[in-house]
């Protein structure tokens, strides 16, 4: 069997920084590894109607911005198939099967659903949709058959209950579905980028994100207000690095030869660091080495959204084609599971002869 991915994201906005160092820029790099056979990169539009189900046109006018957003970093149609969750009908008769194999009480000890329903104030009323997206989650999984899953931390326990879902239909129906590998980011400041504000979380409704599509001067204002060291007053006081923003973009984005092109008075990142815990060097002029470094990263991407608006007709033509690959890949798993579970009745003449057997 092959190797395949499956990843995706929700559409409710425009994708930002933090999606690019913990996931984008990764699936760009195996996408173009050659080390994968199938690469599966979904809008998971129907998962963000399970807390959107009020305000669905957030989801519809959201889906060309992940789409733009995908193509400008740099993910290939014609190495990776970019389809929308909710073309893929499949996905919803696998999710109706594998419930039967969950309990509530398994799902209500989820991790992530217990962050999530916390998070969006969800306690006293669950939608049920929502508390069952781990069930949802292990359908486009195993729906793709993929092999390798690429997912943030937090995504963790969601993989977790796939893995047990697999195990139990295997284990009821027989060898049927596969059980896929998780693929963390390379460095834990990738698995989760602070907001510009210092918060934990960087998040669309908290506004402290930088998009990958914003203008150089937006951009440019946003990390010049970044949070700091709140305890580094002067310049030549000694500044902390720990829970430090700034340096917390500069591990996720620095490379050795910013050095040498914006700030060659320093070998590297570690050099820098040291100046700043000793003191002596001043918030202004690391910002503004972050902001050459991202300005450089960005620009492109940006450019190429740019082209791209310009051409939505050709947008709209890979997701289609896309979602159509992505529904036949899906219905080739649903007749095998159908086929384990015994119920595709017209495909199988063996209801009759056990009938005919029993009678």
């Amino acid at each position: 069997m092959g190797k395949i991915i499956l990843t995706g994201d929700r559409p409710t906005g425009r994708l930002h920084v933090g999606h690019y160092v913990g996931s984008l820029r990764r699936r760009v790099e195996l996408q173009n590894s050659g080390e994968y056979d199938e690469i599966y990169i979904m809008i998971a539009d129907a998962q963000a109607l399970t807390d959107n189900a009020d305000n669905p046109a957030k989801i519809r006018n959201n889906i060309l911005e992940v789409a733009l957003d995908y193509l400008a970093c740099g993910l290939d149609p014609e190495k990776s198939n970019l389809f929308i969750q909710s073309q893929i009908p499949q996905l919803c008769e696998l999710s109706f099967y594998y419930m039967n194999l969950v309990t509530v009480s398994r799902l209500q000890r989820n991790p992530t659903v217990k962050a999530e329903i916390q998070l969006r104030n969800f306690e006293t009323s669950i939608p049920v949709g929502f508390f069952t997206y781990p069930i949802s989650q292990a359908a486009d999984i195993t729906a793709f058959q993929a092999t390798t899953v690429p997912v943030g931390e937090d995504q963790l326990p969601m993989l977790e209950q796939t893995k047990e879902i697999v195990r139990k239909f295997n284990a009821v129906y027989g060898e049927t579905l596969v059980e896929p590998d998780v693929l963390l980011p390379d460095s834990e400041i990738c698995r989760r980028l602070p907001g510009t504000d210092g918060k934990a979380k960087m998040s669309k409704s908290l506004g402290n994100c930088i998009y990958l599509s914003e203008e150089p001067q937006e951009i440019r204002k946003k990390i010049m207000s970044m949070f700091t060291d709140p305890g580094h007053l002067k310049i030549t006081d000694p500044g902390k690095i720990e829970g430090n923003t700034v340096f917390a973009y500069l591990d996720a984005f620095c490379r050795p030869q910013h050095f040498q092109q914006y700030l060659p008075e320093y070998a590297n990142l570690e050099e820098l660091k040291a100046h700043y815990q000793r003191g002596g060097l001043g918030d202004v002029k690391v910002k503004k080495f972050l902001n050459a470094i991202i300005q450089e990263e960005l620009e492109p991407i940006r450019a190429r959204r740019k082209a791209y608006e310009q051409n939505l007709d050709y947008v709209y033509e890979v997701l289609r084609e896309g979602s159509r690959r992505a529904k036949e890949k899906a219905q080739e798993t649903l007749e095998k599971v159908r086929a384990s579970m015994r119920i595709d009745y017209f495909a199988d003449r063996a209801l009759i002869r056990e009938y005919q057997n029993r009678s």
